[in-house]
């Protein structure tokens, strides 16, 4: 296999446009169009890292972390991002990033959290706006259904649990072919006037190029009037952070207990217990401050997640537990979750776990 065609499957599951705005995900180093000898899945691409995959002659280093973040104005190998990335290409090896793309994802980062810690019922925390796309179409009526089918088979029309979701509106559509058309109905210089129907899908944002390649494809005229509209609805399957409960009620001493079991964590750090029970639980892997108001608004009994202050445990405000188990914690089984995708999707495909230490963090 070519890089690319490992990253075309690594991108159905976690599109590169999930990722936040801020951050630096896709391939960051090497030749898409290179063949494959195989892929090391990692936290971190540190230089242990590159010399692991030289070891294991795999050229192909999958990355949680993007080793390239605010851009490098010089290669010099004065810092470990410079002797990483040199490293890296001098021994031909690709780097590719999946971030936030993967946090953002409903079978991502804080999925694999809620499967660890067995919470059910999942849904998004956070969702991200603007996510929520909206195609406005006009067909003759006589080929709406086949135009809908090839858009719903392209991803559109999927609203929560339901699928091929569309709104129609029969109309009378006009237009005047000029010199050098060549319409599919009607005649040049003549104005045509058409039964028509009106015909409106929502998609996903990283479904667009998917769905206007049907569009144009299946839709019967030389010239294809559409509108594109980005909604503010809420998309329930891509944002920050997860939601999940408990299948029994625990007290706080014993979930501390399992979250240290579970997340292997040896300096858990949190607000003040509360005298109830935990059963609904928030979960935000790396940096999660930011979810703190969202999880109270969701009445979570507690927020799971990292990098938290010492001011910002006030802001749990006697209405939820804040836990900080640590960044490398709260995003360790990362790894595991991209290995055993690519190993259902790809079986005879050459993918390992890196063995080399990427946390920076050691514990007395």
């Amino acid at each position: 296999m070519k890089v690319k065609e490992v990253l075309t499957i690594l991108e159905a599951w976690a599109p590169l446009n999930y990722a936040e705005s801020f951050d630096n995900v896709g391939l960051l180093v090497g030749d898409s169009s290179a063949e494959v000898t195989g892929a090391l899945v990692t936290l971190d691409t540190l230089e242990n890292v590159v010399d692991e995959a030289i070891a294991k002659n795999y050229n192909l280093i999958i990355s949680f972390h993007p080793i390239i973040f605010n851009g490098l104005k010089r290669l010099t190998g004065a810092t470990y991002v410079e002797r990483t990335v040199m490293k890296a290409i001098k021994h031909d090896i690709a780097i590719y990033s999946m971030h936030t793309a993967l946090d953002n994802s409903f079978e991502g980062v804080n999925a694999k959290i809620c499967e660890v810690l067995g919470l059910h019922t999942k849904q998004i925390l956070i969702p991200q706006p603007s996510t929520i796309k909206k195609l406005t179409t006009y067909v003759p009526t006589k080929d709406a259904e086949k135009l809908s089918n090839a858009l719903f088979n392209a991803g559109a029309g999927h609203i929560g649990n339901y699928s091929h979701c569309s709104f129609t509106t029969e109309g009378v559509g006009s237009y005047k072919a000029e010199k050098g058309a060549n319409p599919t109905l009607g005649e040049v210089d003549k104005i045509h006037k058409e039964a028509e129907v009106q015909l409106n899908v929502t998609y996903s944002k990283a479904n667009q190029t998917k769905i206007l390649s049907a569009l144009f494809r299946n839709h019967p005229y030389e010239e294809v009037a559409y509108e594109l509209f980005s909604l503010e609805n809420n998309n329930q399957k891509i944002g920050m952070g997860m939601l999940g409960e408990l299948e029994n009620a625990m007290e706080f001493s014993d979930f501390l207990t399992l979250l240290s079991q579970k997340m292997h964590a040896k300096g858990i750090r949190h607000s003040q217990l509360l005298p109830k029970q935990v059963k609904k639980v928030a979960v935000l892997g790396g940096s999660g401050a930011f979810a703190i108001k969202a999880a109270r608004a969701a009445k979570a009994d507690v927020l799971i997640t990292a990098d938290l202050k010492y001011h910002q445990f006030y802001e749990a405000e006697g209405q939820i537990v804040l836990i900080d188990i640590g960044h490398y914690e709260t995003e360790q089984f990362t790894k595991n979750l991209i290995v055993d995708y690519l190993t259902k999707k790809i079986p005879n495909f050459a993918v390992a776990l890196a063995d080399s230490k990427t946390n920076p963090i050691n514990y007395f």
